[in-house]
């Protein structure tokens, strides 16, 4: 139902609810995207009634009298656009979009097949499914290798409100399947639920919100492709998979599977069950050689458990807890080896795999650096504008050893805290535009870029601005081309600055493969053509600005 058309300022605002009618945040994300298209359309959110989206929406200030009447089973839309008519007609745009989802799937013949609606239904449609209590579960007793255990209908994939994704996680879990839980906002009470749960059940749960997997060489969430091979990897962290996978892809090794765990998994009440049994996973398949672990400082007494099931695992192993001083202690009977470093993470492990091997390591690609620009007087600091928040983390830590406190809304201290990171940037900053702060009323920026073109062009309008530090994610379920969006926004920030008397700096860096649908050859390229300085890694890109800064 329409709830309202008010005009403020120049611009008319629409919010409305679909009530009773269910769509995943990255679908959601989709339609958003579709709006955004629409002639002069300039806010388009969709979100799930629950009391989550409703602080962020009204953050946002977005949230009407009648979409805070809307409940965790209904769309809460809210659009802006420049006049009326536009307004209207991206409601009848987003009305037809959503209508589409109830349709009968592609191909079936109308009134007699209907999409399944519960797990249990699913699961049964697949020949011969087992629904017992431990069916197909990656971790079988007998299981020659863990892809060998993969079929069809052994893993759930759930991405619904936070309110029902926990429950619907443990029903799959009781039905035998393991889960990669896309879905936020579950407890962490039902998270060490769930995953105690699973333990006993032999089944495994990646998430909650857990963006990224590469099981048997089928991607998961966003993921990029990769070659096949003997690296094993279990991380707390999307984007830090995403990169420590395609950096071991580029340096010619291969992964055989990359198990997402949540953020959350080694926090001191969960305990790193999740990482724990990737761990054991990776030890019994014949087919990894070598592990590697990704995730923030855990707990001290979840580390110990984690290294000791490295040692148990028998094979030589990678650990990389961002930011933390651990030392992996002396007369270790397996090789346990530690970074600092994603980009770190990936060249040890390969190392160690080309060693078992026998093999020479590839030889690296090198990345020219240009000449330091002149900068103007005013020009003092940094600005980072990533889409991963473990991007944003790692440059921290970077940067913190170059004795460069740098504020952000994800930062590596309370005192580093910006107050609205939506409004203006504070000396060296950095910020995570995946944060929900900056994703209300837009997609994710993995896959739309708008959020960030607008903030590129005010931070290059500052005239204090020195360098400008941007991640580009390709991949499945990211942008079909965000390096052509961002060379125009680049070309013009750098215009801009140039008619001010200004050299600005942007550096970054492309994580993805050739392999992948955007190509990472076709990036890179677009990208230095307007004047972009690529580092080819997060780390570099992070110690080059700092060394630009100094």
């Amino acid at each position: 139902m329409i709830a309202k058309v008010e005009e403020n300022l120049t611009l008319h605002t629409l919010a409305f609810i679909q009530a009773n009618v269910y769509k995943d945040s990255v679908a959601l994300m989709r339609v958003a995207q579709r709006l955004l298209a629409l002639p002069e359309v300039v806010t388009a959110t969709l979100q799930m009634g629950t009391p989550a989206n409703k602080e962020i929406l009204l953050e946002a200030g977005l949230l009407s009298e009648s979409l805070s009447r809307a409940g965790p089973s209904d769309i809460m839309v809210a659009l802006q656009a420049r006049s009326r008519l536009a307004c209207e007609a991206a409601e009848t745009e987003c009305c037809a979009q959503l209508a589409g989802t109830s349709e009968l799937a592609p191909g079936s013949a109308a009134g007699q097949t209907v999409e399944p609606r519960t797990l249990r239904m699913g699961l049964a449609s697949f020949t011969g499914a087992n629904v017992g209590a431990n069916g197909g579960a990656i971790a079988g007793a007998h299981a020659a290798t863990i892809a060998a255990n993969i079929t069809a209908a052994n893993i759930a994939q759930i991405s619904v409100p936070g309110p029902y994704a926990g429950a619907e996680a443990l029903k799959a879990v009781k039905l035998g399947l393991n889960v990669f839980m896309f879905s936020d906002n579950v407890s962490l009470e039902q998270e060490v639920a769930i995953k105690q749960e699973a333990s006993r059940r032999g089944v495994l749960v990646m998430g909650p919100d857990c963006g990224t997997a590469i099981i048997g060489g089928v991607p998961l969430g966003f993921a990029n492709n990769v070659r096949r091979g003997g690296i094993g990897l279990v991380a707390a962290s999307g984007t830090g998979l995403q990169e420590v996978t395609t950096q071991i892809h580029r340096m010619g090794g291969g992964v055989s599977h990359a198990i997402g765990t949540g953020g959350r998994d080694l926090n001191a009440k969960i305990g790193a069950v999740t990482m724990l049994q990737g761990i054991e996973l990776l030890a019994n398949d014949p087919g990894t050689k070598v592990i590697a672990i990704v995730s923030k400082p855990p707990a001290p007494e979840v580390a110990t458990k984690v290294l000791a099931a490295l040692q148990a695992a028998r094979k030589p192993a990678v650990v990389l807890f961002l930011g933390s001083a651990l030392q992996v202690p002396a007369g270790q009977r397996h090789p346990i080896r530690t970074v600092q470093t994603l980009v770190d993470c990936a060249a040890e492990a390969v190392k160690l795999a080309v060693a078992l091997a026998g093999a020479e390591l590839a030889a690296p690609h090198h990345y020219a650096i240009p000449r330091k620009p002149t900068f103007a007087a005013s020009q003092k600091y940094l600005r980072a504008l990533y889409s991963g928040g473990t991007f944003a983390y790692e440059a921290q830590i970077v940067w913190a050893k170059s004795w460069l406190d740098v504020r952000s809304n994800v930062p590596l201290k309370a005192t580093l805290a910006l107050p609205d990171a939506r409004k203006a940037s504070l000396g060296h900053t950095a910020l995570d535009l995946g944060d929900d702060a900056f994703t209300v009323g837009r997609p994710h920026p993995m896959i739309d870029q708008s959020a960030r073109i607008e903030r590129l062009l005010q931070e290059a309008a500052d005239p204090s601005v020195r360098v400008i530090v941007i991640d580009v994610v390709i991949g499945w379920g990211a942008h079909p081309d965000p390096a052509g969006e961002l060379a125009i926004a680049v070309a013009q920030a750098k215009r801009s600055a140039a008619k001010a008397g200004r050299e600005l700096a942007v550096i970054g860096f492309v994580c993805g493969t050739e392999l992948d649908p955007q190509v990472l050859a076709k990036q890179e390229a677009t990208l230095r053509a307007v004047g972009m300085v690529l580092a080819g890694n997060s780390a570099n890109a992070a110690w080059l600005a700092g060394e630009w800064v100094q």
